[in-house]
């Protein structure tokens, strides 16, 4: 698996996040930046928007799973990296916990910063914030044990303000944004490359990972690699089918599906059919309650493969 994540971290198109559903920080390579730098320590890359680090590969699971968009003839693809569930937790502090000076910073510069838990109790994650400066600190520390969203802590308009660092700590390694949020200051839009999504109705749900996820039971995400998409450029362009970059990420797709899936993708390449028809069903939009209807991830797999062959054959 090392030589795996090895492989991709270095690959310039390509996008990581470590998180929990609501609260994720992405590192994507930006295009026109100065080239990404490689991490003093273990696998991992930063550039002067932000970083990745995985500082554990032992015992690290690929699954590498497809799905059509709900909007359109089109498909995202996802690789998550996992671990046993009893691996994967991650402290779980009620409230804003100061952990210190964070000297695992991925970048040098960085390790005399205070780094604080955002307090958010995710069992895969702990999305922090970094700094060193001083009212900020104060202003952290005189609102520990304070959710984050609680409407004492007034320290969360202050990091809406002063734009901390945002951290995410998992059992595999760290995601790091250097950029602004996205708030006021930036039009209500994230920064392109690195960001942060913090999401208070996704956080109430206290979920793990997205219900689309077909992560198998005893284990959680600990990362997640995003191929670039073949119909749109890093800023949401849309451009035609691009072949280039569907095949791109084909033997990394094909090496680290599930096994019902490998064999279903195996089966209509000999030939035989399978129900892909019917509505692309966005489980993370169905009522609370609702439970999604079972085999939809391989009616899902048998549409991708039928968008597959259908715009590799075109022109």
């Amino acid at each position: 698996m090392k030589e795996t994540l090895e492989r991709w971290l270095s690959d310039e198109i390509t996008g990581w996040s470590m998180g929990s559903f609501g609260a994720i920080c992405e590192f994507i390579r930006w295009p026109g930046d100065a080239p990404a730098l490689p991490a003093d320590r273990n696998a991992g890359w930063f550039t002067p928007r932000g970083g990745i680090r995985f500082d554990r590969t032992e015992g690290l699971t690929a699954l590498a799973w497809d799905m059509p968009s709900t909007k359109s003839e089109r498909f995202f693809r996802h690789v998550e990296f996992l671990l046993p569930e009893a691996e994967a937790l991650v402290p779980q502090c009620k409230g804003l916990t100061e952990i210190g000076v964070d000297e695992d910073a991925i970048r040098p510069e960085d390790r005399d910063m205070i780094i604080f838990d955002g307090g958010l109790e995710q069992k895969n994650v702990r999305f922090c914030v970094r700094t060193r400066d001083p009212e900020l600190i104060a202003e952290l520390r005189a609102n520990e044990g304070r959710g984050y969203f609680d409407p004492q802590n007034s320290a969360s308009a202050m990091i809406l303000g002063k734009h901390p660092h945002r951290v995410s700590l998992t059992a595999a390694g760290r995601v790091e944004v250097y950029q602004k949020i996205g708030g006021p200051d930036t039009g209500w839009k994230s920064p392109d490359g690195p960001h942060t999504h913090l999401l208070p109705k996704l956080l109430a749900a206290g979920r793990t990972h997205s219900a689309n996820t077909p992560i198998p039971e005893g284990f959680l995400p600990v990362a997640s690699l995003h191929p670039a998409s073949p119909f749109s450029l890093p800023d949401g362009t849309e451009r035609p089918f691009c072949k280039a970059t569907w095949r791109h990420y084909a033997e990394l797709m094909d090496a680290h599906r599930s096994a019902e899936v490998t064999a279903l993708r195996a089966s209509l390449a000999g030939g035989a059919t399978h129900d892909s028809g019917g509505p692309v069903i966005d489980a993370d939009e169905l009522p609370e309650g609702s439970v999604p209807p079972q085999g939809r991830h391989l009616r899902h797999a048998a549409r991708v493969w039928d968008l597959e062959r259908k715009l590799a054959s075109a022109g």
